[in-house]
């Protein structure tokens, strides 16, 4: 008896070590002249939608990409509204290329792989609006959860 609960202890420690690995790693996806800084989050209490109590939270952050930079292929763990506020970015999609330029809006789901170039001389800014996980710490940005392109 006492082997068989030290093994289920022992499972449920390597999990729990596993999963804080893997909320640790390193970001993976190749950026280049990209700076991120957070300007606000709150947890999501609620309201008219109790079911996001406790798990959700809002998230704004300010991306800037320098003239020349890059963010690789990615996706988001959550959606979001997006809006430039500077600049001009070339925006990848699977089946489409966008130029959004300061002033536009747009929304990402957060599960379609994208990338996204300055092609300009000026840098360029954007802000994202994002629901995420109440626990996340760091970025929102991962690899894809599809096959990357090659």
């Amino acid at each position: 008896m006492m082997a068989t609960l030290c093994k289920v202890v022992l499972c449920f420690f390597a999990v729990g070590v596993l999963e804080m690995a893997q909320a640790q790693e390193p970001l993976k996806v190749d950026t280049k002249g990209v700076t991120a800084k957070i300007l606000y989050e709150a947890p999501i209490d609620g309201g008219h939608l109790p079911e996001l109590t406790g798990k959700y939270k809002m998230r704004i952050t300010e991306i800037t990409i320098a003239p020349g930079g890059q963010v690789g292929d990615h996706n988001h763990l959550g959606p979001g509204i997006r809006q430039m506020t500077a600049g001009e970015m070339e925006y990848i999609l699977p089946d489409k290329t966008v130029i959004y330029r300061a002033g536009d809006f747009f929304f990402e789901s957060g599960d379609v792989s994208h990338r996204v170039n300055n092609k300009t001389s000026e840098p360029n800014t954007h802000l994202l609006f994002e629901i995420l996980p109440l626990d996340l710490k760091g970025p929102s940005l991962i690899v894809p959860r599809n096959k990357p392109r090659q």
